[in-house]
């Protein structure tokens, strides 16, 4: 990142008043208005409100990971601290001495020209001036090192920034288990280059044996696979193992148990959780928003609030392949380099799933991303 100098930024439009005079005629009748009252003309140069770049004082940030693209400049006195959650338009931050603030962000912030959803997410490194023992406002957001978003009405949400690893979490059943939502969830995963831990809980409500195939060609891959429960506490020891010292974003449909394996982790966080719906097999949302929690044995798990479907943000149809490890070795054998792996003759990629080598319910997985399926 280059040193601060004067940059210009582009912004969101922003509502502009009417600038006509209304009833120039009525007032034109009126004695107190003459013609040299009148303005003669109108400015359409973008100059005025409508303009959408403005100069700031910053520095220039690579926004691949999901940021801003600059950085404004601040105070000296200015606060470093953590955002640990967004509530509407406030964030609770966190302080590197442990203090907690309720922060609102600076409206040049919010109005800065950005794909997302809300400016500030859960992870964000930020730069905040306290207003008071308690209270503060955002002035700058730091690059991010990694991001986990998906489409949300058109635009990225945020789910969580700077984490190391992506904790998948599914149910063995109730809800029941939904691989084609673990492959999405290990496809954000490869385009972001945050390492994916799969985690299938309610290991005690099936038979074990039976989770052995899935379990099977994920790990080929090379991915880690934890087969856990929460109640009876299988394979947790393991689990904590693995989230201490780290950050971890723990994701997964509503229902599947997140909080109650954070509990089992750590038994002092006292997470609220819910009961799965014996009509729908669907859970319920206990937590609302992403947050930050820090653990005692180190580090940050990010419990987020479940997710029926994940929409990949920022994904053509073309790079879906890319993101399959499974699928990525053929691609480059195809016979015809624009090859789509769902129709074409002498693809390699088909000849892989006839022949064996390749998992006939991941291929099916494929060809639903890349249709743009909702699962």
């Amino acid at each position: 990142m280059s040193g601060k100098r004067k940059i210009r930024a582009e912004f969101r439009k922003e509502h502009q008043g009417r600038r006509r005079q209304k009833d120039l005629t009525r007032g034109l009748a009126r004695e107190d208005l003459t013609e040299d009252d009148l303005v003669k003309s109108e400015r359409l140069s973008g100059k005025g409100d409508l303009t959408r770049k403005r100069t700031i004082i910053g520095q220039e940030a690579d926004d691949a990971a999901g940021g801003l693209a600059v950085v404004r400049d601040v105070a000296a006195e200015a606060i470093r601290g953590r955002v640990l959650a967004v509530h509407g338009l406030s964030s609770v931050v966190r302080t590197d001495d442990g203090r907690t603030f309720q922060c609102a962000t600076r409206r040049l912030l919010k109005n800065l020209s950005t794909d997302q959803r809300h400016v500030v997410a859960a992870g964000d490194v930020v730069y905040f001036r306290a207003e008071s023992a308690t209270a503060g406002l955002i002035e700058r957001i730091e690059p991010r090192s990694s991001v986990l978003a998906r489409t949300s009405k058109g635009r990225q949400h945020v789910l969580v920034t700077n984490v190391d690893q992506l904790l998948i979490v599914a149910s063995a059943a109730e809800p029941r288990l939904k691989p084609n939502l673990i492959d999405r969830f290990l496809v954000e995963a490869e385009r972001t280059r945050i390492e994916p831990l799969i985690c299938i809980n309610k290991i005690d409500l099936v038979e074990p044996a039976d989770l052995m195939p899935l379990a099977g060609v994920y790990g080929q891959m090379g991915y880690q696979v934890l087969l856990v429960s929460a109640v009876k506490g299988i394979g947790i020891d393991r689990l904590r193992r693995l989230v201490a010292g780290k950050e971890t974003v723990v994701a997964g449909q509503s229902g599947v148990g997140k909080s109650s394996l954070l509990n089992a982790i750590e038994p002092e966080l006292g997470l609220r959780i819910g009961e799965v719906s014996q009509e729908n097999q669907k859970g319920k949302h206990t937590t609302t928003v992403a947050r930050l929690i820090p653990l005692a044995l180190g580090g940050y798990v990010v419990d987020t609030p479940g997710i029926r479907q994940f929409q990949l943000w920022d994904v053509i149809p073309e790079e879906v392949a890319g993101y399959y490890r499974d699928i990525r070795p053929y691609v480059s054998l195809c016979r015809f380099p624009n090859c789509t792996h769902t129709h074409e003759s002498h693809c390699a990629v088909k000849d892989a799933v006839a022949d064996g080598r390749l998992d006939v319910r991941r291929y099916e997985s494929y060809c639903h991303l890349r249709a743009g399926d909702a699962d």
